[in-house]
């Protein structure tokens, strides 16, 4: 019974947001970290986007029927009802959002409910089924918890918080895009016009690469305005590189499925390692740049 309600939640979406979470809430602490306030924001900030992939759920039974990888979830097979899934998502929102607003900051809190909606609402509901601009939208909600867990400790938005929110937004797209060429007869028989289903896959290919070096320009801002060591730098860089490798090497793939999964494999090495760096690859004190 707990295990249908646990995979309601998409235990990898948590883990994978929790990680940044921990990313942002480090950079921004600078090697002093207060473990209660931590806790508090990853407790939130993880029953916030709990709450989302429980709707997301529910938004998508007709499409998850028709996916091989989705096609065994609760709500397809009817083992949970609709209605109990959105009160179960309520309950964890209720909880998430409460901890974020009395226990964090105004900040944090406004980038959940950023995240949240975009992701329920502008992705979920419209963009996932209508345009090939879906993986863009659906990009700010990846990019807001590593925002929350920064903002929980900076109490402002500066040009670190502007630097990772973007670093994280373009990972999302060759990351994303490898996913649905891994499973591109899935996202086909499902009718999203994801981009490899809607243009091609080579294209995604080429607008993989170009926003995998995206990724580089603005992760590299943060060495070079100040907010972290030569270590990050190198440790980016180097793990960066072989991603534009494994990239370029795409084009040549006798195998398009069996590369977008090492591509995608790599991206959540590659994101989990930087993440976590910035526990020991930060400075202190660090520039104070505000933007709002």
């Amino acid at each position: 019974m707990l295990k249908k309600y646990l995979f309601l939640t998409k235990p990898g979406i948590l883990f994978g947001n929790f990680v940044t979470t921990l990313g942002g809430y480090f950079l921004a602490a600078q090697g002093s970290v207060d473990f209660l306030l931590l806790l508090l924001t990853l407790l939130g900030t993880t029953l916030v986007v709990a709450s989302g992939c429980v709707v997301n759920n529910v938004i998508d039974q007709d499409i998850d029927q028709k996916m091989q990888r989705t096609q065994n979830r609760a709500l397809v097979k009817k083992t949970v009802s609709p209605t109990v899934a959105l009160t179960y998502a309520l309950v964890l929102g209720l909880i998430g959002f409460s901890i974020i607003w009395f226990a964090i900051n105004a900040y944090a809190f406004l980038f959940a409910v950023i995240g949240f909606v975009v992701y329920v609402g502008f992705y979920s509901l419209w963009s996932k089924r209508t345009t090939i601009h879906q993986t863009v939208i659906g990009s700010i909600s990846g990019a807001s918890p590593p925002v929350i867990g920064y903002t929980a400790v900076s109490h402002e938005f500066d040009l670190a918080a502007l630097l990772i929110f973007l670093g994280y937004a373009l990972w999302q797209m060759p990351h994303s895009w490898a996913i649905a060429i891994y499973r591109f007869d899935d996202y086909k028989n499902a009718g999203i016009p994801i981009l490899p289903v809607a243009r091609s896959v080579f294209r995604t290919k080429i607008e993989s690469l170009i926003y995998v070096v995206l990724f580089v320009i603005a992760m590299n801002g943060l060495f070079f305005y100040g907010y972290t060591n030569w270590v990050y730098f190198i440790l980016l860089n180097v793990l960066s590189f072989y991603w534009i490798y494994l990239g370029i090497i795409g084009f040549k793939a006798e195998n398009d499925q069996l590369w977008a999964k090492r591509f995608f494999l790599f991206s959540v090495i590659l994101i989990t390692v930087i993440s976590l760096s910035f526990s020991f690859t930060t400075l202190s004190p660090a520039p104070h740049i505000p933007l709002f």
